[in-house]
This record gives C-alpha cells, sequence and structure tokens, in this order.
C-alpha cells in the first residue's frame, strides 16, 4: 500500500513533467464525444435508449482504454453539465500521452441524466444502482472488444463506476477480461450518505433521497449489505486466506486511488462547499468509512488536496478524478511513455 505525501509530491511533479512539450508531442487525436458509425448501438437496460459515450475507428496496439464515470455524471460534458464529464478530459490526457483515439472509450451508463432538476431522487434509484447498470457494461465490453479485436481491456473507474465494474466481473467471472483496473475513490466499502439519522440531509427528496430504503443506499449503505459482502468476497468460494489477504482477484492487477483527507461520500467532515453527515451507516450504526475505496490486495496511492481540481463544489471526491496527480499515476500504472 502506498499513502504518503512524498507520493503524492512526486506524482504532481510527473503530471507536470507529463504536461510539458516532450508528451504532448505523443498526442494521438482529439477525443471525441460519439462513437464510430460502425459501433453497435446499445441500449440502456433501464433507460430503454442507447447509451452515450466516446470511442474511435483505428488501428489498435495497445490495449483498449473503457471509462467509466461515478453517479450522476457523463461521460463528457453535455447541455446543461458543462462542468461534469472528466472522463473525457482523462482520455484526452492519455491520447496525449501515446495513446490513440481508437484505444479510448468511456461508457455513459447513466444516459444524460448529470443534474435531474425535475427529481434529484433519481440519483439514488433503479437506474442509478449498480445492479441496473451491469448489463450495460457487459455489452459495451463485449462491443469493444469485438470492435477493436483485442483480447482484453484496460478499465478506469471513478466513484460508482468502480463497484459497476467489479460487479460485472464478479457476475460474469470477467475477471480475464481485464488487464489493468484503475480504481478512483469508489465505494468498495459503502458511503456515509444513506444513514436514518436526521442530521444525513443527503435523505431529502432536493439532496438525492439517499434513504436506507433507496437502491443505492441497499446495495451501498453499509460495508455490511448483502451486496457488499457478495462484491467483497464473503462466500465466494476462495479460501478463508484469501479473503482475508485479497478483497480482488490477482488479476487484474488493480491501482486504488483514493482521497486521504476529504471526501464527502466517505468521511464526516468538510468537503468542499458540501457539509458533512454523521458517520453512521443505512443500519443506524456507527460506522468508520474513511477507508471505504481501499482494497485488499490491490497497490493504493492516497492524495490529500483533491478539491482545487474540482471547478463547482470544490470537493476531493470529484476533483481527484479530473487530478494531475491521479491522470499521471495511470498513466505510469497502464503503462505509458
Amino acid at each position: 500500500m502506498i499513502e504518503s505525501s512524498k507520493k503524492a509530491l512526486c506524482l504532481g511533479t510527473l503530471a507536470v513533467a507529463m504536461l510539458g512539450a516532450g508528451f504532448t508531442a505523443q498526442a494521438g487525436g482529439t477525443v471525441g464525444t460519439s462513437f464510430p458509425s460502425n459501433f453497435p448501438v446499445i441500449e440502456d437496460a433501464s433507460l430503454a435508449k442507447p447509451v452515450i459515450g466516446f470511442g474511435a475507428a483505428g488501428t489498435v496496439q495497445r490495449t483498449p482504454v473503457i471509462f467509466l464515470h461515478g453517479n450522476n455524471d457523463t461521460p463528457y460534458p453535455i447541455k446543461g453539465c458543462a462542468l461534469f464529464g472528466n472522463a473525457q478530459a482523462f482520455a484526452q490526457y492519455l491520447a496525449d500521452n501515446g495513446w490513440s483515439t481508437s484505444e479510448l472509450w468511456a461508457l455513459g451508463y447513466q444516459g444524460d441524466q448529470c443534474n435531474l432538476a425535475a427529481d434529484q431522487t433519481n440519483r439514488s434509484r433503479i437506474a442509478h444502482s449498480n445492479q441496473a447498470n451491469v448489463p450495460d457494461l457487459r455489452r459495451f465490453v463485449a462491443a469493444v472488444l469485438a470492435y477493436t479485436g483485442a483480447k482484453k481491456v484496460d478499465i478506469v473507474a471513478h466513484s460508482l463506476g468502480v463497484t459497476l465494474a467489479r460487479e460485472w466481473m464478479r457476475q460474469d467471472d470477467a475477471y480475464g477480461q481485464v488487464r489493468r483496473f484503475v480504481a478512483v475513490d469508489g465505494p468498495n466499502h459503502g458511503i456515509i450518505n444513506c444513514s436514518p439519522d436526521a442530521a444525513n440531509y443527503f435523505q431529502a427528496p432536493a439532496a438525492g433521497g439517499f434513504t436506507p430504503a433507496s437502491e443505492v443506499c441497499q446495495e451501498l449503505g453499509s460495508p455490511n449489505t448483502p451486496f457488499l459482502k457478495r462484491l467483497n468476497g464473503v462466500g465466494e468460494g476462495r479460501d478463508r486466506g484469501e479473503r482475508e489477504a485479497r478483497e480482488i482477484p490477482s488479476h487484474p492487477r488493480t491501482l486504488v486511488i483514493r482521497n486521504t483527507d476529504a471526501s464527502f461520500v466517505y468521511m464526516p467532515v468538510q468537503d468542499g462547499y458540501i457539509a458533512p453527515v454523521p458517520a453512521q451507516d443505512s443500519y443506524g450504526q456507527p460506522t468508520d468509512f474513511s477507508k471505504s475505496a481501499s482494497l485488499k490486495g490491490a497497490r493504493e496511492i492516497g492524495l490529500t488536496g483533491q478539491g482545487v481540481y474540482d471547478p463547482v463544489l470544490k470537493t476531493a471526491h470529484i476533483g481527484i478524478f479530473n487530478s494531475p496527480q491521479t491522470w499521471a499515476a495511470a498513466v505510469e500504472f497502464l503503462g505509458g511513455r
């Protein structure tokens, strides 16, 4: 496990260096906001309309990378959500550092539901749950593999996208289809927003409706939900020693990048403009979610001060996916130049 300010400083230095002319000279094109015209149309299983995302035609020499955004986000900025969609900028960083656009893909598994002005409780309902979106990811990975001719993909995921990727791999025993997995601040051991405590304002409809009964909270409201117990290997057929040592298989190789100072979905501290809520799970039990993003057996990098990369809410949880430190670490881990 790697978690230190020295590591963060090194990554920051690397990021600055990679932004220089020596690396941008390797630019592989501009990442777009659509799929190739001959890429299969994949219908969103819960929204009943085609998924959005990006990808490009062309020769593939590297393992294709699939980007998965978090809850209430999109793969690229869209009308009404111009400051969302950081996956596109992340992918562009890879394009500027050796990847071709034909090797960079993203799935918008929640369609264009980024601001949900008509009904904020959609954020916590079934269409935004892990289970509802596994079919979309399953078909998307198969389509990318078939279209590119690759044998495996790499996955770079943020927040809910992390558990979505893990649940797809678990359901389909698809670990062999993923070469490397970058898991950025994912809810691997639950989120803090689901408690029945009156001080948990996320329960209010205007704040997302994250009540213990909501579908997202039934999955992620506690480390002890049936969903997370299955996902983290309890009763999955691995021997006891392996379950205690690892929460993920040894393949794919996994890098966890997480916040260690603030993250409004895990820590009972102020995160940018978002006020804290009690450290209590959806069953009403005191719970420490501060290391929720960690995974036993994975390489880990802990970062601080990531709120500066969230231009709107100044939160570390959102900022970390748009961070040059995160981008540099991903390039290094995925095998960039």
